[in-house]
């Protein structure tokens, strides 16, 4: 009996450690239904959708997910830091879905559910974070004023977000969509943003460049993560942008610009969880571990 009672002691000993979740004040794991797996031909993209923001083009983009129809897409229009862009199954930047166009959704309305990080302030207006993705909005002292209880609030195209291409009609979206390779402005309140790179954004960089490129590179297929098998799934967390440890990287990143501080130079952290046993880290073990 002594002996069998110290055989389970020793084999308890030897089973992997599990890691203690992270922190839930400083890490916030990514819903599985608002999670796109991008694969490319120059690598995986992470992407995270926002429905609170802009519900219309995410529902648009996961029903087109869902139905395979960006599979095989080339990347027809790319120019060097400003964006890529797909999503046109003629590749001309002419073609479409058979769906209706989408109405545009350039602002949205920020309650006090949506925490909001100040970053700076330009223009009278606010400049932060919202979980992972910059905004722009009007200060909280608003809400007190409106008969919603909330205040005006709009994305802010930098390098990583995805937006939704459309005609000089404002409400004709479709589906076609770009991600950004550099910082534009001019585009802020009058394209949809619906997502934000999280993971990869190199490999958006990396897409060959051209109006249409020599050689365009493709869009493999887009997943939804909830609908990828449990194994296939990484544990990714994006450091909480309302924790203290994000409001140093905030402090640092303008230390060390200073007068050439941008909303666009914070990038978010994202990391992985240490699975048990390692051996089902898959495509993401690029991806750092949380401390």
């Amino acid at each position: 009996m002594r002996s069998a009672l110290l055989a389970c002691v020793f084999s308890l000993l030897a089973l992997p450690a599990i890691a203690a979740p992270p922190d839930p004040t400083v890490w916030r794991q990514l819903d599985p239904e608002d999670t796109l797996y991008v694969e490319t031909s120059k690598g995986l993209i992470v992407v995270e959708m926002y429905p609170e923001i802009a519900p219309g083009h995410v529902q648009r983009v996961k029903e087109l997910a869902r139905e395979q129809f960006y599979d095989g897409l080339e990347f027809h229009r790319v120019i060097e830091n400003f964006m890529a862009q797909t999503g046109d199954p003629k590749g001309t930047g002419e073609g479409g879905s058979s769906k209706a166009d989408i109405a545009g959704e350039f602002l949205f309305r920020r309650g006090a559910d949506m925490p909001f990080v100040e970053a700076a302030v330009q223009g009278g207006g606010r400049l932060g974070f919202y979980k992972a993705l910059p905004i722009a909005t009007q200060p909280d002292e608003m809400m007190a004023l409106t008969r919603d209880g909330k205040a005006a609030a709009w994305g802010l195209h930098c390098p990583g977000i995805a937006s939704m291409a459309r005609t000089n009609d404002p409400n004709s979206a479709n589906s076609q969509f770009f991600l950004m390779r550099g910082s534009y402005p001019s585009l802020d309140k009058r394209y949809t943003i619906w997502g934000r790179v999280v993971w990869n954004e190199q490999a958006v960089k990396a897409i060959a460049v051209g109006e249409p490129p020599p050689i365009p590179d493709t869009v493999k297929s887009i997943r939804i993560a909830a609908d990828a098998l449990p194994e296939d799934r990484a544990p990714i967390y994006v450091m909480r942008s309302d924790s203290t440890p994000f409001r140093e990287l905030l402090d640092d990143v303008r230390k060390t610009k200073r007068a050439d501080f941008s909303i666009c130079d914070v990038e978010v952290p994202v990391r992985v969880t240490r699975d048990e046993p390692e051996k089902g880290r898959k495509w993401w073990r690029a991806i750092p571990l949380i401390p």
